[in-house]
């Protein structure tokens, strides 16, 4: 497995680790209804799961680079380095959200996606 395929599984995973998160405690939760119950939440369990969603949106532009790349013969070296800048930034982003962090969210964001433009411009 490449370093860039561990990242693709690695951030399959991350948003479930924003949701228990915003479950921390499980403090009234409603597992009958956990939209729901999620949706009423206010503070650091609100943006963790802000978080949750907006990793999983993340995933697609992600993974089909990383694919693309590695089925046209990117140079893996560069696809790997890339996919790791992809994995921190979304890291970091998952903190400053969760310390609402704004401003210092969205450039670790426009990092993240910055890594995987790049990505594609290795093909």
């Amino acid at each position: 497995m490449t370093i860039a395929f561990a990242c693709v599984l690695f951030m399959g995973l991350l948003p479930y680790v924003a949701a228990g998160i915003a479950k921390k405690g499980f403090e009234g939760y409603d597992n009958g209804q956990p939209r729901i119950w999620l949706a009423k939440q206010t503070g650091f369990r609100a943006r963790a799961n802000a978080a949750q969603a907006n990793l999983f949106e993340s995933l697609p532009f992600f993974f089909a680079a990383v694919i693309i790349a590695s089925v046209m013969h990117a140079p893996q070296a560069r696809i790997d380095l890339l996919a790791l800048g992809f994995v921190i930034a979304r890291i970091a982003y998952l903190i400053c959200y969760i310390a609402n962090w704004p401003t210092t969210r969205s450039i670790v964001w426009l990092c993240g996606i910055a890594c995987v433009v790049a990505i594609f411009f290795q093909i």
